[in-house]
């Protein structure tokens, strides 16, 4: 018992805020159905590390002395010493993509780039308010809606904001279905969200399939020699996919090994999650600032989509653009379900998925460009 009254004793009251986290966390997890994969092991791992003398950061075994508990073992070996978590996520999710929308209308690759505006926005605005580069950059990368991408980026220029980047990244991927609907509204009128795009898709044969991620990584391995990690990996899942003989491997990388990463990494990056490290101002800020690069992320790809009508004979509904963000499927979704809504017989998705999957290409390209200029610079 009085070991109970003295745990209890020693709680802080930042602590207190880190368990009211967590449970919001798991709440928008199991409740709200808001990416429950990851925010339920961080809203519990949130709980974890924050009890007085957690086992699962520090630990006395016998004969051994005090080592590291299981958590901060994973973060060491999994993310801090190695990347890996983050990168091998990177396979699964190239597994589950089919670039065949993207190919069949090429032009669906300038809003995977137009769509990472928000990002450089972001660090510009956030250097103003008194962020160091490398953390602004960190910030900046919650734009992409692209939660692996942002621990990777702000874990490789070390930032001391690991632990609020991560839960700003993965809970505006949970708000896609809200917060894009809301920054479309704000720049578009409704003639231009009825605008029609009939979809007639070219027949994309299997040896293109197979070259589109060899070409692409030759391609951002020579651009941005930082983003092979995250590309390479991405491609190399891809091509698990479409080269038609390793569908056992294509199969377990799509659910077993994309499964067991997205557990494992959403639990370890609790580890940056102590009441120390995450109850402060400027977590609050780095929300702010994250939920601004999503918004203008999205805002960049429908300006993006606007002026280019401005030269085209076939207009494109600006809806498009907004889909260059990197949460797939969801951003797609979101743009379909709008469409209908303006008009029943109007069928954006696979034009949003082509500009939705080009999205996930740009991201990373885009945490590979930012590593590549901040490792010259700092």
């Amino acid at each position: 018992m009085d070991f109970l009254i003295s745990g209890i004793s020693s709680i802080t009251p930042q602590q207190l805020v880190m368990y009211a986290v967590g449970i919001l966390l798991i709440y928008l997890a199991i409740c709200k159905d808001f990416e429950p994969a990851l925010l339920l092991p961080m809203g519990f791992g949130a709980i974890l590390v924050n009890l007085p003398n957690s086992g699962v950061l520090n630990q006395t075994l016998a004969g051994i002395g005090e080592t590291n508990g299981i958590i901060e073992w994973l973060f060491n070996i999994g993310i801090e010493a190695s990347e890996a978590l983050p990168i091998l996520l990177f396979i699964g999710i190239g597994a589950m993509i089919d670039f065949g929308p993207l190919l069949s209308n090429p032009k669906m690759f300038l809003f995977g780039a137009a769509a990472q505006f928000g990002i450089f926005f972001t660090i510009s605005l956030a250097c103003l308010l008194g962020f160091d580069l490398k953390d602004a950059a960190s910030i900046g990368i919650i734009g992409a809606a692209d939660g692996p991408t942002s621990i990777l980026v702000s874990q490789i220029l070390g930032s001391k904001y690991i632990g609020p980047i991560a839960v700003a990244a993965y809970s505006y991927m949970a708000l896609v279905p809200i917060v894009q609907p809301f920054a479309i509204r704000l720049v578009t009128t409704r003639n231009e969200r009825l605008i029609k795009m009939p979809y007639n898709p070219k027949s994309v044969s299997k040896t293109t399939r197979i070259l589109f991620p060899i070409v692409v990584t030759f391609i951002a391995g020579l651009v941005a020699p930082m983003s092979v990690a995250l590309v390479g990996f991405l491609m190399f899942g891809n091509l698990l996919r479409e080269c038609g003989v390793l569908n056992s491997l294509s199969e377990t990388a799509q659910n077993t090994l994309a499964n067991l990463i997205t557990l494992l990494l959403g639990i370890t990056i609790s580890f940056k999650m102590t009441a120390d490290a995450f109850v402060s101002l400027d977590t609050l800020l780095i929300m702010v600032l994250g939920l601004i690069a999503f918004v203008f992320d999205t805002i960049g790809g429908v300006l993006f989509a606007k002026i280019l009508n401005l030269f085209l004979k076939e207009k494109i509904n600006p809806m498009i653009g907004a889909a260059g963000i990197s949460a797939f499927p969801m951003s797609a979704r979101v743009i379909q379900k709008m469409g209908l809504k303006e008009d029943p017989t109007n069928h954006l998705l696979m034009h949003a998925v082509g500009a939705n999957v080009s999205g996930q290409i740009g991201s990373v390209v885009a945490g590979g460009i930012i590593l590549s200029l901040l490792t010259q610079i700092l």
